[in-house]
């Protein structure tokens, strides 16, 4: 069997994927956290002052315990 290389969202598993997560030492949690940020904050640089996001009446229902 020849070695494939799948690039579908689908390829593998929410478990399979988070083992490789947990796999990660906490650098390389870190260093991953700062590059989704570099990336964001490359695409859009003013996300850090656009203010936190609003619910949409009648859309979304937000459950919070008392």
């Amino acid at each position: 069997m020849l070695p494939q290389v799948l690039h579908g969202r689908d390829a593998e598993s929410l478990e399979a994927k988070a083992r490789w997560f947990q796999s990660l030492t906490l650098e390389e949690r870190m260093e991953l956290l700062c590059e989704f940020t570099d990336l964001v904050l490359t695409n859009q640089p003013n996300i850090a002052e656009v203010g936190r996001a609003q619910s949409a009446p009648g859309r979304i229902l937000v459950l919070e315990l008392p």
